[in-house]
């Protein structure tokens, strides 16, 4: 078995792999301030709750976007599963042609999901691949398999605080649709405003970005927390793959162990 973890600035998410099948998976929240014994304490729970035994853990990998907790998890790994990790880092072999500036810039969580896309969902055509994280992501594939550029844009959960911490009256709300866009109280303005308006969002950036690629027919792959409630509000993307990051992870640490025993 191996453990796959996402390191995000609002979650961390984690999934154990039998071969090729998930045992479970579990999310808990990002603290910078928690130590790897707390981490590792958390993680044996996890696994005994599960019928896991620690020794069955053989390898692992992760991917972070919060530099602070990478060696934090990195010791944890150590400590308490007794593995060396592979993290999602320059030198790990990806497979994923960059034609961005600098590709040192693009996160770790992007570049798996691109990578995760294409093995999954590569049919020879552009993709876009859509993040709903703590920022919004857009990574543009063409048809070559290539990472050509994107786009970040904030937030579902950051715009919401922002909105509810700048404001004095404004309470915190569900991130839900409403039944209607004019909305006749305060959560359901609020509710509209957030929901209605990343659906315009993500309508009119995929929009932009298939004028710009001089084509239409792109597959738009979504992924993150909010992506359903987003989807379910716009025309524009194909599929709702939840799982996309923490696949992509195992698809590139069996990539990498491949290569490492040859």
């Amino acid at each position: 078995m191996i453990i796959c973890i996402d390191i995000g600035n609002t979650n961390i998410k984690y999934a154990i792999f039998d071969g090729d099948a998930l045992k479970f998976s579990y999310r808990v929240a990002t603290d910078l301030k928690r130590t790897s014994d707390e981490y590792g304490a958390q993680l044996a729970s996890m696994l005994e709750f599960n019928g896991i035994s620690v020794a069955e853990i053989k390898g692992g990998i992760f991917s972070s976007v919060v530099p602070s907790l990478d060696y934090t998890i990195d010791h944890m790994l150590r400590l308490y599963l007794g593995i060396t990790p592979k993290q999602i880092a320059p030198g790990l072999k990806t497979g994923l042609a960059m034609r961005a500036d600098n590709a040192r810039e693009v996160g770790a969580d992007r570049i798996v999901n691109n990578v995760s896309a294409i093995r999954k969902y590569g049919a020879e055509k552009p993709m876009i691949v859509v993040d709903f994280g703590t920022a919004t992501t857009f990574n543009i594939i063409n048809e070559k398999y290539e990472f050509i550029g994107g786009v970040i844009a904030p937030g579902i959960r950051g715009s919401l605080d922002s909105l509810v911490s700048g404001t004095a009256k404004l309470p915190r709300v569900e991130i839900e649709a409403p039944k209607s866009v004019i909305a006749t109280n305060t959560v359901t303005n609020m509710q509209a405003g957030i929901v209605f308006g990343f659906a315009g969002l993500v309508e009119y950036i995929v929009k932009k970005i298939k004028t710009e690629l001089g084509v239409k027919d792109v597959l738009t792959v979504a992924t993150g927390g909010f992506s359903g409630i987003i989807a379910k509000e716009t025309k524009c993307i194909d599929v709702i793959d939840k799982m996309l990051t923490l696949n992509g992870l195992k698809y590139l640490y069996d990539l990498n162990d491949a290569e490492e025993t040859k």
